[in-house]
């Protein structure tokens, strides 16, 4: 169905880096997903999440392209979220593993 993969930036972030640097961009800001380096929110991490996020800055930075990079934008771990997420006082512990 049309729209169900979006920009497709997983699979074709390489792409996407190097059009960026064809257009002059110099900064690119965007955000890490916690659910895809801690699935469960808190806990193991997930290293095929941190292999993409570190194989995408260090090609930014290849480009010339200055990474900036925002910790949560609206992807809350289900698993956090239905031990009551925000509103959760625990949150700001979960947070902190996550930043960490």
């Amino acid at each position: 169905m049309p729209g169900d993969d979006g920009v497709d930036h997983l699979n074709r972030w390489r792409e996407d880096v190097a059009l960026l640097a064809s257009l002059g961009v110099d900064s690119y800001r965007f955000s890490l997903s916690w659910a895809r380096l801690l699935p469960q929110g808190t806990g193991e991490v997930n290293q095929e999440g941190v292999d993409f996020y570190n194989d995408l800055i260090d090609t930014l930075v290849e480009y010339g392209i200055s990474p900036n990079v925002t910790l949560y934008h609206w992807d809350l771990p289900q698993k956090l979220q239905e031990r009551g997420g925000w509103a959760n006082p625990e949150i700001a512990i979960w947070f902190a593993e996550y930043a960490s």
